[in-house]
């Protein structure tokens, strides 16, 4: 057993987490074993523990949002947890793989928002993922599972969300993109270009759907067979399906392997083979494309939002500083992508 000391100021104990998970068995502190945080996640704080009960482990995941440094009791979030945990059983009965959730904390508990959920096998790790030969055969299918998962994901009915998951048009969008730019003194003339251009050539959706937001290599668990489960729902939101596709053939999310377009796994053809199986149509490539640069763009305004809470002094972590300075990145791409497209 052990505690750590979370970046809010409060602290994730074995005791606090019996506490909560009294109603599922848990009899005291003891009962919480090896209690450990993961590394990774620019937003939300992941604990991983097991619950033992008559000598079993129960492998188990805390997702919860750490305090905003400096104002006790704000929660770092875009969707809140509460609604993500929601989610996930929706999802689920449209056989997307999902954790199971196995409770939601309320406002009262000790440990602030967030909800427990098993905890899955399988590797997360995008170099990992990309690179280690234990993960050959599951690389050959991984995009064609993923346009399968992506299906079944739209399939949720809009009216069973809850009411916290946003609902924006595009044009909306478009303009809280150019609110941010204004907000950052319009330093980059590329990020610029680029939203004119998404004014310019928006698609007509087919559909209108609930989005992952962030579906993509690193919150995709993966073991020698292909897809486990799909994680981190805290971008949630509804729009056009494409989005989804598009997002997670961002070059950002190939990690390196820009030859495969896919999360760095697969190609085009294979994804949307996939979608089309299970959903009876996929979108052109053209419209691929589009989300492909509204993806970019949207990691830009990422960057210069990591770098502003960086310099600002709200928060001065080096993670911050990191993703910050990846800013020239997003323009690049951005550069290539409109190339002979302008």
């Amino acid at each position: 057993m052990s505690s750590e000391q979370t970046s809010g100021g409060d602290v994730v104990t074995p005791l606090a987490l019996a506490e909560v998970l009294a109603p599922h068995g848990a009899e005291d502190a003891n009962s919480i074993h090896d209690l450990r945080r993961l590394s990774g996640g620019a937003n939300m704080e992941t604990w991983a523990f097991d619950l033992v009960q008559d000598g079993v482990a129960e492998p188990l995941i805390l997702r919860r949002s750490p305090l905003v440094p400096g104002e006790s009791g704000t929660a770092v979030s875009a969707l809140p947890l509460s609604a993500e945990a929601a989610l996930l059983p929706l999802v689920a009965e449209q056989g997307v793989p999902v954790p199971t959730v196995l409770c939601a904390l309320s406002e009262s508990d000790t440990l602030g928002p967030g909800y427990i959920m098993s905890r899955e096998r399988g590797e997360a790790l995008p170099g990992r993922i990309l690179a280690d030969d234990r993960y050959t055969a599951a690389r050959r299918h991984l995009a064609r599972q993923c346009g399968e998962t992506l299906a079944r994901l739209h399939r949720v009915n809009p009216e069973q969300l809850p009411r916290e998951v946003p609902n924006q048009t595009l044009a909306e969008r478009l303009d809280g993109h150019q609110r941010s730019l204004d907000r950052f003194g319009n330093a980059s003339l590329v990020h610029q270009l680029a939203l004119n251009w998404l004014r310019q050539h928006a698609p007509s959706p087919q559909r209108h759907c609930l989005l992952h937001g962030d579906f993509r290599n690193g919150n995709l668990l993966v073991d020698e067979q292909g897809l486990v489960a799909v994680l981190d729902w805290e971008l949630a939101h509804c729009g056009d399906p494409a989005e989804d596709l598009g997002y997670l053939c961002g070059n950002v999310w190939r990690f390196g392997y820009s030859d495969k377009p896919v999360g760095g796994f697969g190609d085009y053809d294979e994804l949307l083979a996939g979608y089309r199986e299970v959903a009876g149509w996929a979108p052109d490539m053209d419209t691929i494309h589009y989300w492909e640069v509204f993806c970019a763009l949207g990691w830009g305004l990422v960057c210069l939002t990591m770098v502003d809470l960086y310099r600002s002094g709200a928060d001065p972590t080096l993670e911050r500083a990191a993703v910050g300075r990846r800013v020239s990145e997003s323009e690049m791409d951005l550069l290539l992508l409109l190339e002979d497209r302008l």
